[in-house]
């Protein structure tokens, strides 16, 4: 018997497209309903999925294994951005930004480090559900997104 494997395809090039889609969609409702402004990581997340989106509607219109599996690599970049910010958050590490908090220096001026200080800081998490921040939930469904594209990825190649 010989399948062509085009269900999965389409199921990968589905997901490529919805998966970014639904997540920015709730970046920005969270934005713009509940004022939840995004930092300069959250930015970073953002960008990947900008990315994969164009990527998942340019593989509807020129059809391309190559092009969803970009997209689930823009995806997976979305989700590591996110861990890392979840972490910054979390204090596991510090960030790389300047819109993270760092303690004054000996002999620092502490009205410029107020004057210097981000609007949105990078190190506190605006909202959490069940101890998780937004950036770690973003990693946890950009990264469960792109693992399944992968998977139908594989199950979609030719059988014989």
């Amino acid at each position: 018997m010989r399948r062509t494997g085009s269900e999965p395809l389409r199921a990968a090039r589905l997901l490529a497209l919805l998966a970014p889609a639904v997540l920015l969609a709730g970046a920005y409702i969270g934005q713009y309903a509940f004022g939840l402004f995004p930092c300069e990581m959250c930015w970073w997340q953002r960008y990947p999925h900008f990315v994969a989106l164009a990527l998942a509607v340019l593989s509807f219109v020129l059809p391309s294994r190559v092009l969803v599996v970009l997209a689930g690599v823009a995806i997976a970049a979305s989700g590591a951005i996110g861990a890392f910010h979840a972490g910054v958050e979390y204090g596991w590490w510090e960030g790389v930004t300047a819109c993270t908090a760092s303690p004054l220096s000996a002999g620092g001026d502490p009205l410029a480090a107020i004057l210097a200080a981000p609007v949105v800081r990078c190190d506190v998490a605006p909202w959490s559900l069940f101890g998780i921040s937004l950036a770690g939930w973003n990693f946890l469904f950009s990264c469960a997104a792109a693992l399944a594209i992968f998977i139908l990825l594989g199950r979609g190649r030719k059988i014989t």
